[in-house]
């Protein structure tokens, strides 16, 4: 009854063992499968990422677009502005230069209203 029990023990013993390598084996598996889909995920993220950007990307070049006109259109009217502000400087210019010269040397003192 003895090597009946040595015998039994030695076939739980190479059972366990059996199962200890298939745990093992499953175990790797699991990991390497968890690996695998976190690789797949940063895949997926990056180009989920990589999509929005395009689109923000296309977005900001239609919008801008309609800006630059704006800012063109009121960069021209500006130097419209100052180019009329030059010219009727030009055009009074001597006048202007003799009203504060005649101001300057010919004061007229008058007195505050209370």
């Amino acid at each position: 009854m003895s090597a009946q029990n040595s015998a039994g023990i030695q076939t739980l013993l190479d059972a366990e063992r059996d199962a200890s390598k298939i745990v093992q084996k499953a175990r790797e598996y699991r990991t390497k499968r968890v690996r695998e889909a976190r690789d797949e995920a940063k895949k997926e993220i990056e180009a989920y990422r990589a999509k929005k950007e395009e689109e923000y990307k296309k977005f900001e070049a239609e919008h801008t677009q309609g800006n630059k006109a704006a800012e063109e259109e009121a960069n021209k009217e500006a130097d419209a502005q100052i180019a009329k502000i030059r010219e009727a400087g030009k055009k009074n210019q001597d006048k202007v230069i003799n009203d504060l010269l005649e101001a300057v040397f010919n004061p007229r003192p008058e007195p505050i209203a209370a």
